[in-house]
């Protein structure tokens, strides 16, 4: 089911494998080391780890003749749109299982090909239309006209895939993205079994599965492999230049501690249950609009909310969830889903049996898609709130509220209506400086943007400036998957991660999975 391949379902009831044959699917079998060879950067990867890390080296070399200016996980989304991905890599050193595919993202991580990963993706599910449905993602994505993938599925489909796919180590990276009450679990086993595992959010969406996740991180530890979460947001060019903007305090200052009532960070995104992924409607599965399924709002998408505040305020910088979080209070709210929206999002004429308990008298589906949660994180407070709507005016998107307070100026992101849905930068001062002062300041802090992103301007807004971003820089929420699975490519070639990643994933989840705890004490 992918590109030219011919796919035959094999009749032993014991197998279930779909088997894949192409000529068009690249190839480097000569070259692929056998899994089990000793791995002297100890995460998983066949091979010499100098090697390794020079070849690594010399495809972010590819990267520089851009000439945008951009880090090499920056500039990953904009290759995709500008020079085919696909081609043929030295050697294949990552081969990736998928287990379970039931969310669209999964198939995001695959949009692009990568010069170090095999194009031969081992896929281990149940049978059923959230593999179908990622499957065909798949062969979109090898039969596009521009730039099309080569990737090859083979997929086993018996009751026992979890088992299987331990078993087998067909792979060395399990990528995981699909319904989140078994993910803690698919996590811990797959680290325990010795794989990586690229996750997308969230993680844990419950405090149960936030205690399986701490677990699963020291088993990680303990067999040297990497255990990372999708976190796209961080390749979004405002917040990453919001960040950088706070790291300077010439112009910034310090970050302001607030209070409850006025937070030194607010952050609240909206989403949209239909919408558009690689230029097609997306089919939701049904189980999407459980929450005890998906998850509720702020364990969901408030992940990457939470994951912002940390990654702006305190860059680079561990943090103690036992010590630097204090979650102060939690409210979850519900979206109206009408039959007939239903029926439009995920093809079904009627809901399963699991949502009897949350359709209303009118018949519409109550699901507790909305969320909020106020915390400080070592003193400074913040306030997170996510929401769902059913479907965007035209012409808009998921949209992103982010403000900062330094001492010196006010860092925002907005999103909306006049802002033609892009997300804008805008810079404020809270600072007695003279206007004349500040905008001298602020001129500076621009130049040394310029440097690693050339092309940033600064034009009046009101009260405050807003830095514009040339379009270059902008690819996308979907290209954000290519920039991650880079990233964590990158951090595979050097057999660790940051020292602060860990701890912040764990401080994160016992954030969202807090707020979950103390949502529900409301009456």
């Amino acid at each position: 089911m992918t590109g030219n391949s011919i796919l035959s379902v094999d009749s032993d009831e014991s197998a279930h494998q779909f088997k894949s044959t192409s000529d068009t699917f690249l190839r480097a079998d000569n070259e692929t080391l056998p899994f089990g060879e000793l791995n002297l950067t100890g995460k998983g990867l066949p091979g010499d780890a100098v090697a390794v890390t020079e070849r690594r080296r010399a495809a972010s070399a590819f990267f520089r003749p851009l000439g945008f200016g951009l880090r090499p996980a920056s500039a990953l989304g904009l290759l995709g749109m500008c020079f085919t991905l696909s081609a043929a890599p030295a050697t294949t050193d990552v081969r990736l299982i998928t287990l379970d595919p039931g969310h669209f993202h999964a198939g995001l991580v695959q949009k692009f090909m990568y010069p170090q990963v095999s194009p031969v993706v081992h896929v281990y599910a149940p049978a059923g239309p959230d593999l179908q449905e990622h499957l065909k993602r798949i062969k979109g994505f090898n039969t596009r006209a521009d730039q099309p993938t080569h990737w090859e599925e083979k997929v086993y489909t018996g009751p026992d895939f979890l088992e299987r796919m331990q078993a087998e180590k067909a792979g060395n990276v399990v990528v995981l993205a699909g319904n989140n009450t078994c993910k803690t679990k698919y996590i811990d086993r797959s680290v325990a079994a010795g794989f990586n595992v690229l996750a997308d959010k969230p993680m844990a969406i419950n405090p149960a599965d936030f205690s399986l996740l701490r677990k699963a991180f020291s088993r990680a530890a303990a067999n040297k492999v990497l255990l990372y979460d999708i976190m796209t947001e961080r390749h979004e060019i405002t917040c990453i230049l919001q960040r950088e903007l706070a790291r300077m305090p010439e112009l910034f200052g310090t970050l302001e501690k607030g209070s409850p009532g006025q937070p030194a960070v607010v952050m609240e995104s909206v989403h949209y249950f239909f919408k558009e992924v690689a230029g097609k409607p997306l089919i939701r599965p049904a189980w999407f609009y459980d929450v005890r399924q998906e998850g509720e709002s702020i364990p969901d998408v408030g992940t990457h909310l939470v994951d912002i505040v940390q990654w702006v305020c305190f860059p680079d910088q561990r943090l103690d969830w036992r010590k630097d979080i204090k979650v102060r209070d939690a409210r979850r709210w519900s979206t109206r889903l009408t039959p007939e929206q239903f029926k439009r999002s995920t093809g079904l004429g009627r809901y399963p049996d699991f949502f009897k308990k949350d359709i209303g008298p009118d018949g519409a589906l109550e699901v507790y898609a909305n969320g909020e949660v106020a915390y400080a994180l070592r003193g400074v407070h913040a306030k997170v709130t996510a929401l769902w709507k059913f479907e965007a005016p035209p012409g808009a998107g998921d949209t992103l509220y982010a403000l900062v307070r330094g001492t010196g100026c006010q860092l925002l992101i907005k999103q909306d209506a006049e802002q033609n849905y892009k997300p804008a930068l805008y810079v404020q001062n809270s600072a007695p400086a003279a206007a004349a002062h500040f905008e001298q300041t602020l001129q500076a802090a621009v130049a040394k943007l310029n440097v690693t992103w050339p092309g940033l301007e600064l034009k009046p807004a009101g009260a405050a400036w807003e830095i514009v971003i040339p379009d270059k820089y902008r690819v996308g929420h979907e290209q954000h998957f290519a920039q991650v699975t880079e990233k964590f490519l990158r951090y595979l070639a050097d057999g660790k991660m940051p020292g602060w990643e860990v701890p912040n994933m764990i401080a994160k989840y016992y954030t969202t999975t807090e707020a979950y705890r103390l949502s529900r004490r409301r009456p």
